[in-house]
């Protein structure tokens, strides 16, 4: 592959997983509202829950994937 194809390969990979926690974090916001909406207060600690979790996972993953800078 070419240097451009390489780069847009690339470019379509972070697209693809922008547009996963996008998906992601509207379906928990509504979930949210859901649960607020129903009075469930059960409902709500569930989803904080899963927010909290997928947060921790985005965060590792965010921190995992990212090159350490090489030293000067």
């Amino acid at each position: 592959m070419s240097a451009i194809t390489d780069l847009q390969a690339a470019v379509t990979r972070v697209t693809d997983a922008e547009d996963s926690v996008i998906t992601l974090l509207n379906g928990i916001s509504q979930q949210l509202k859901d649960a607020i909406a129903a009075g469930d207060p059960a409902a709500i600690q569930a989803v904080v829950t899963q927010l909290d979790s997928n947060a921790a996972k985005l965060a590792a993953a965010v921190v995992a994937n990212t090159p350490t800078p090489p030293t000067p």
